[in-house]
């Protein structure tokens, strides 16, 4: 099977996309801060890497096999991210900047299940109203077409929080009333 060139290649592309997809992921963990998941993942990415490597340095004098090491590390790579925007780990901190403080964007907000904090404020052109909204990154996406909804023009900036403790956010989020508010809102269409 290791004899025939096109099936070494396909090994070693898969092998690749495989390892490459594992590393991304520890990494992303690691960040997250869950250093037993990233390590346990981090065993299978090494035998995985160990494989793949042998192969390319038992056979170098084959430049399509380099070329598929390679390009599976590039694939395994876009592989990795897929798989982590799929499983859109931890929180998003959405700051949102209406030009109209008279709409009622804060209830219907939290009427969609969404932790709101709001305040008032004064921007170039006038008045502001200024919020602050804490989502798991699964929900993202849907916050974001909530907010494009109720007010087309508003500034939204998103940043993943480091460290999140306390307060009414981490207590409704965890107890997932945006799921609820969600299964509520398709439920009455």
């Amino acid at each position: 099977m290791l004899q025939n060139p096109w099936m070494m290649v396909s090994i070693i592309l898969v092998v690749n996309i495989v390892y490459v997809s594992f590393f991304t992921l520890r990494m992303i963990f690691t960040l997250k801060g869950q250093r037993y998941f990233a390590a346990f993942i981090s065993i299978f990415e090494i035998l995985i890497y160990i494989i793949g490597l042998g192969l390319v340095l038992d056979n170098l004098n084959r430049i399509e096999n380099v070329i598929a090491y390679a390009v599976g590390y590039g694939l395994g790579v876009i592989v990795g991210m897929k798989i982590e925007e799929k499983l859109a780990l931890g929180y998003t901190t959405v700051n949102v900047i209406s030009s109209n403080p008279d709409i009622e964007f804060t209830r219907k907000l939290r009427d969609a299940g969404y932790g709101v904090t709001s305040w008032y404020s004064y921007g170039m052109e006038g008045d502001r109203l200024t919020m602050q909204i804490l989502t798991p990154r699964k929900y993202e996406l849907t916050l974001y077409e909530t907010i494009k909804t109720i007010d087309p023009k508003a500034f939204i900036i998103a940043y993943e929080p480091k460290q999140i403790h306390g307060g009414f956010w981490v207590k409704q989020v965890k107890k997932g009333r945006i799921r609820d508010a969600q299964k509520e809102q398709q439920e009455a269409l």
